[in-house]
């Protein structure tokens, strides 16, 4: 009984006179009732057979009804919803995501004429589109009866007459129809003789076909952007699939709009109408070929998917305008539009829809790099041996020059600046010089064992796979001993070298102490690792998008054949500086980013008053080598100096596993593998741990004798 006065009281308050924003927060305050508090769909299509039960049996109420639904199609203009909802006014990514920002934000009001945000404001939940396509047959047409006009002349009093328009208020000149596809004037009760089989009246029809047009429009103008046309394949471009798309639209409008109404010719157009869609589909997909081998644009993929979906919603209007069910086709599309809107509202499911592709050719270039990183015999883990040794030679004149600028007592601005310039320039002489940083290769790496995941067919066995894992974790382990085993007794070597030409310690023991009570095992040294594991994972994001915007751009080739580069360095030098920075692109990027995301973030935390610093695994064992050296051999008797040797390898397996973990998982995403497939490898990887756990550290002849039980 609650509801059926609270529904009452709704009625009661239905003006079809009222001002242009009381009339739809009545509309918005009955869907709000339709809805409930915490109903379920078939709650909701109860509560709207109690509608109409209650409005059919109440004739003052019904006509009141049929005046403000009149009043409504007059002042809001339906093909923006029809034609323009879900779409970005602009084909633009950036645009697009601080529009649904400032739609978050700020509220809408229900005072407009653009139906858009009127049916956003009545419907903005995901749980509208399932009440609505629960809504049977007779319900349907019960709701097109009660907001069919009369047929007969309105009282004199004017109960049902359309008031005139406040001065001031805007009237919509579009021709608009009636919700679920019913005109006005033209669906009769159940019992009259019209029938679904009959032509779509004119409004209907009228709206459905303008929104047709302004949608052909949208998708010529995206088709025509030399942004994608240029990227199309030959035989899309000489095809030209667009050119005609306006023309088509128009014969199917010209033969719908007919009298009498020629169905073989409004199939024909119709039919020659879904054909253009189809080829135009087919010429903006070949576009998707042209960027996985030439370089991802999130912009460009934005206008693909806008360009697709503008012509799936011409084809969901043509389906609409020509269905023998005109309600059940506009319930249909009704629904659609309410999962669209709560989908628009959505910024994350932008990101996530935008950046598939790049992420996936992020982790494509990530792959290429990572190859290198993995060593699957004795000679190439005695190779990356002596690789991760000079990095950690490298290393070590790292925290000599960090203690040197720290000595200097800049401002920790100007700290963190030199000091990001320091760890940059090691780390991009490390690459230069072929040498090893091990803390690098699982982001890198991650990517390339996504990739052979994928090759793998689903019943393929995964020894092969686990083969892979199994070199991956020799290779992290050679890389980490290497550079440990090296920085240590470098930094060890050059302090003693320092104290005996300079007179005292490379440091003081005060600083010594500090840097001893900053890295031990007891402190936050294993969260600042895990954090360090995020930046290495962030570095290789930042190489894989500049290689990418590096490919895109074609600047090997612009740095090849330009005529001032070629004038200025010679044809020979011009190609050799194009494939020396088509090959070093991707490391220039993560070593350039990684040194300044280590250098400058814990001063901009500390500005902010968070106290988040990095823990780098060969970093930190250069610095405990410092404090040893400025100790001399009494460091040995103390116990900060052995929690501090404790906290090497955690924070080594932190930084690798953090940085594997988060690349694993986004080129697992990028190439779409399963949860099946991701249970098959936790499996088969302890299964290897428990009958053969030392092939996961030391190489023993062959990947095949690696696996051995």
């Amino acid at each position: 009984m609650r509801s059926k006065r609270d529904l009452n009281g709704i009625l009661e308050r239905l003006d079809p006179a009222a001002p242009l924003a009381v009339r739809h927060l009545w509309l918005i305050e009955l869907t709000d009732w339709i809805r409930g508090k915490g109903a379920t769909p078939q709650a909701a299509v109860s509560r709207v057979q109690l509608l109409l039960d209650a409005v059919e049996s109440r004739p003052e109420v019904r006509l009141r009804l049929r005046a403000w639904w009149s009043r409504l199609l007059h002042t809001v203009d339906i093909t923006t919803l029809l034609a323009d909802f879900g779409f970005a006014p602009r084909s633009a990514f950036v645009s697009e995501a601080s529009e649904r920002i400032r739609r978050k934000i700020l509220p809408a009001s229900p005072e407009t004429i653009d139906a858009s945000e009127l049916f956003l404001l009545a419907l903005p939940h995901g749980f509208d589109a399932q009440w609505i396509s629960l809504l049977d047959g007779r319900q349907r047409r019960r709701i097109a009866d009660l907001l069919a006009a009369p047929d007969t002349p309105q009282p004199a009093d004017g109960t049902a007459a359309v008031a005139p328009a406040p001065p001031g208020e805007a009237t919509a000149t579009a021709r608009t129809p009636d919700l679920f596809g019913a005109p006005a004037a033209a669906i009769a009760p159940p019992a009259a003789t019209a029938t679904t089989e009959a032509p779509l009246p004119d409004p209907w029809q009228q709206a459905l076909l303008d929104a047709l047009m302004y949608c052909a429009g949208q998708v010529l103008s995206t088709g025509f952007a030399p942004e994608l046309r240029l990227r199309m394949n030959a035989a899309a471009r000489e095809a030209q699939p667009f050119h005609a798309l306006i023309r088509d639209v128009e014969a199917l409008r010209v033969e719908a709009q007919r009298l009498p109404r020629d169905d073989a010719a409004l199939e024909r157009a119709a039919r020659q109408l879904r054909a253009r869609l189809d080829a135009c589909r087919f010429a903006a997909a070949t576009v998707y070929t042209h960027l996985e081998e030439n370089g991802v644009s999130v912009g460009l993929v934005f206008r693909l998917r806008q360009l697709r979906e503008r012509l799936l919603r011409i084809r969901e209007l043509l389906d609409c305008a020509l269905s023998a069910d005109a309600p059940a086709a506009a319930a249909r599309l009704l629904s659609r539009l309410v999962l669209l809107g709560h989908e628009r509202r959505s910024v994350r499911a932008l990101i996530s829809a935008n950046s598939s592709l790049l992420a996936a050719k992020v982790a494509e270039r990530s792959a290429e790099t990572g190859e290198h990183y993995i060593t699957r015999d004795s000679a190439a883990y005695g190779r990356m041996l002596r690789q991760a040794a000079g990095g950690g030679v490298l290393t070590a004149g790292t925290v000599l020059g960090k203690f040197a600028i720290t000595a200097v007592g800049l401002s920790a601005f100007w700290t963190g600046i030199w000091s990001s310039l320091l760890y940059a320039g090691s780390f991009v002489l490390i690459q230069l010089l072929h040498c090893t940083l091990a803390t690098k290769q699982p982001a890198m790496t991650a990517p390339a064992m996504a990739a052979k995941l994928k090759e793998m067919g689903p019943g393929a066995s995964m020894d092969s796979f686990v083969d892979e894992v199994t070199h991956l974790v020799r290779s992290q382990v050679a890389a980490v001993l290497g550079n440990v085993f090296t920085a240590f007794p470098v930094v060890l070597a050059a302090g003693a070298l320092l104290q005996v030409v300079m007179g005292h310690p490379m440091i003081s023991p005060r600083e010594a102490q500090h840097t001893l009570e900053a890295l031990t095992l007891l402190g936050p040294t294993a969260f600042f690792a895990a954090f360090t594991g995020v930046l290495l994972f962030s570095a290789s994001i930042v190489a894989g998008w500049a290689e990418n915007w590096f490919v895109l751009h074609r600047l090997d080739s612009a740095m090849r054949f330009n005529p001032r580069i070629t004038r200025w360095l010679g044809t020979p030098r011009a190609a050799r500086l194009a494939h020396f920075m088509r090959q070093n692109v991707s490391g220039f990027a993560s070593n350039v980013s990684l040194g300044f995301m280590l250098g400058m973030i814990p001063p901009l935390m500390a500005f902010v008053g968070i106290g988040l610093e990095a823990r780098h695994v060969t970093l930190s064992t250069g610095q405990i080598a410092a404090a040893a050296a400025a100790y001399g051999p009494a460091v040995l008797h103390m116990a900060a100096f052995w929690w501090c040797l404790a906290a090497i390898p955690v924070i080594g397996a932190l930084n690798l596993i953090v940085s594997f973990t988060m690349a694993f998982r986004l080129a697992l995403r990028a190439h779409n593998v399963g949860s099946l497939q991701r249970a098959r490898i936790r499996s088969a990887i302890w299964a290897r741990l428990r009958h053969a756990p030392l092939s996961f550290f030391v190489p023993r002849g062959s990947p095949t004798s690696n696996a051995g039980t």
